[in-house]
């Protein structure tokens, strides 16, 4: 009988050992995680920023493209020449919209093109100016930056955009979402 005990006992207490060491573990995992999610929330921040950049300077140059038609078009002319595409929705629902999405993100993983989701539409009409002339409303679903002659392929803000796409590529997240901040 007091063998049986102290093997209970010293059973009970491995349990019990193993307990606190899977708490203690989860609580440093979870500390590691907030730790992960801030740094990706300000990798985040960041990338989002960089995506304003790569757009305030491609406008002027006119290398945008905007339109789910009018992109399909740029494509199919010049793969070649499509350094970036942005897919633009606040509404997940409209499935006509997700097929033409499902279409452009083949193409472009088939032609090596950096495709990233774009959340907040109203930000990103305000960074490409608004609508057409006479007030109607731009389609900007879907947004094509294409390569000038040399400049932009240069510029930092597009490598940290390109950079954060193979990341997240190599995480099996091929079509990263960033959320354009309200300015």
């Amino acid at each position: 009988m007091c063998c049986q005990c102290t093997g209970d006992s010293a059973q009970t207490k491995r349990k019990m050992s193993q307990s606190v060491i899977q708490l203690i573990s989860g609580q440093i995992q979870d500390v590691s995680g907030m730790k992960r999610r801030q740094e990706t929330d300000s990798e985040m921040e960041s990338v989002a920023k960089a995506l304003e950049d790569v757009l305030s300077s491609a406008l002027p140059q006119g290398c945008i493209t905007v339109g789910v038609y009018e992109a399909a078009k740029s494509l199919n002319v010049d793969p070649d020449n499509v350094v970036l595409c942005l897919l633009a929705t606040d509404d997940e629902e409209d499935v006509a919209l997700q097929i033409h999405f499902t279409l452009i993100q083949a193409f472009c993983c088939e032609n090596d093109i950096n495709i990233l989701r774009v959340s907040n539409m109203r930000r990103l009409a305000e960074i490409l100016g608004g609508g057409k002339p006479g007030g109607e409303p731009t389609d900007l679903h879907c947004v094509l930056v294409t390569n000038p002659q040399s400049s932009l392929w240069k510029d930092p803000a597009l490598s940290k955009v390109n950079r954060f796409c193979r990341d997240s590529r190599c995480l099996d997240q091929w079509v990263p979402v960033i959320n354009l901040p309200d300015r």
